[in-house]
C-alpha cells in the first residue's frame, strides 16, 4: 500500500467529514476510500476517525495526525516544486571543483559571464588541485585534466592541454638552451609534485613517437602557479600548459623550448554525475564551458 496515498486520503477525508464525499472527489469507489483509511489505522496502530452510522469525526491522536499530515504534503509540494523549477531554469546553487591555475587564468572571467547570463545562479567554487570524490564532497562539476576514471560519472571534453616547455633568457643565458629532451638531465628542473611521478616528462615529436626523460629535478611543488613564478624568476625549466606561459613569453619574461618535441596532450573534462534529471543549471553551464573553451587549444 502507498503510505502517502493513504495519507492524502486521510487529509481530504478529515476535511469533508465524509468517506462518501471523498470517494465522490477523488472518483474512488466508498469501499476504497474505507480500505485505505484502514490501512493506515493499523500502520499506525491508532484509530484516527469514530466511525458510527451516521457520521465520521477524528480523534483525538486523528486531529493531531492532520496537523502533522498537512504539514507534510504542504512541505513535500514546495520542495517538488523548487526541484522542477531546478530541472527547468538555471537558477540555484552550483557547486564546481576546478585546478587553481585553471580557476584563476581562465575560469575566473567565464564564471563572472555565466553569473551575468543567469543571475539566479550561485557559484561555490573549490580551488583543488588534486582529483577529489564528487559524491563526498557534493560537487556538481569537477574540471580535471586527466582521463576519466570514475565508476557512475560523465565527462564532457573542453579542450587539450598542449604541454610545452618553458625557460626565462636569464636562466638560458647562463645555463645554455636544451636542444634535446635529453639534455634536461643536465639543466635545473621544476617539477609538478601531482604528477606521478614528477620528474619524468613524457615528450611526443612531431610524428607523434613518444619518449620519457628522467629529468633534473631541483624544485617541485603542487602549484603551478609557483612553478611559474620560479621560472619567471629564472630558477629553471618548467613543464606547463601553453595557456599558463603565453603571456609571459609574449612579454619577453620566457622562453619556449623544445617546440619540435612540444605535442603532448593532455585533456581537459569537465566531469559530472549521470542522472537522467541532471539539473537544467549543470546542463548549461557544461555547455558554456564547452563552448568557451573549444579555442583555447588552437
Amino acid at each position: 500500500m502507498d503510505k502517502i496515498e493513504c495519507i492524502r486520503i486521510f487529509v481530504e477525508t478529515a476535511q469533508l467529514n465524509s468517506f462518501t464525499a471523498t470517494a465522490n472527489k477523488l472518483d474512488m469507489t466508498q469501499s476504497a476510500v474505507s480500505k485505505k483509511i484502514a490501512w493506515l489505522e493499523n500502520d499506525l496502530a491508532m484509530t484516527l476517525f469514530q466511525r458510527n452510522s451516521r457520521k465520521i469525526s477524528l480523534t483525538h491522536a486523528g486531529k493531531d495526525y492532520l496537523t502533522y499530515c498537512v504539514r507534510f504534503l504542504e512541505e513535500m509540494s514546495a520542495i517538488e516544486s523548487q526541484l522542477k523549477r531546478e530541472t527547468e531554469s538555471v537558477e540555484g546553487e552550483l557547486k564546481i571543483s576546478a585546478p587553481s591555475a585553471f580557476s584563476s587564468m581562465l575560469l575566473s572571467e567565464l564564471l563572472q559571464a555565466f553569473i551575468e547570463q543567469h543571475p539566479g545562479i550561485r557559484i561555490n567554487l573549490n580551488v583543488d588541485d588534486r582529483i577529489i570524490n564528487l559524491n563526498e564532497h557534493n560537487i556538481d562539476v569537477a574540471i580535471r585534466a586527466s582521463q576519466l576514471k570514475d565508476s557512475g560519472l560523465k565527462a564532457r571534453f573542453l579542450f587539450n592541454n598542449n604541454v610545452q616547455y618553458f625557460a626565462s633568457p636569464n636562466y638560458l643565458h647562463k645555463h645554455g638552451i636544451p636542444k634535446h629532451p635529453q639534455e634536461l638531465n643536465k639543466h635545473h628542473c621544476l617539477t609538478y609534485s601531482l604528477m606521478s611521478p614528477a620528474n619524468e616528462w613524457r615528450f611526443t615529436d612531431k610524428n607523434r613517437q613518444f619518449s620519457s626523460v628522467k629529468v633534473n629535478q631541483i624544485f617541485t611543488s603542487d602549484s603551478p602557479e609557483m612553478l611559474l613564478k620560479m621560472a619567471r624568476q629564472g630558477l629553471g625549466v618548467v613543464a606547463l600548459p601553453d595557456w599558463m606561459g603565453k603571456e609571459f613569453v609574449e612579454n619577453g619574461e620566457l622562453t619556449q623550448l623544445l617546440e619540435q618535441w612540444s605535442n603532448n596532450y593532455l585533456p581537459m573534462y569537465a566531469v559530472y554525475h549521470a542522472s537522467e534529471y541532471l539539473p537544467q543549471r549543470i546542463r548549461v553551464f557544461i555547455d558554456f564551458l564547452a563552448e568557451h573553451l573549444s579555442s583555447t587549444s588552437d
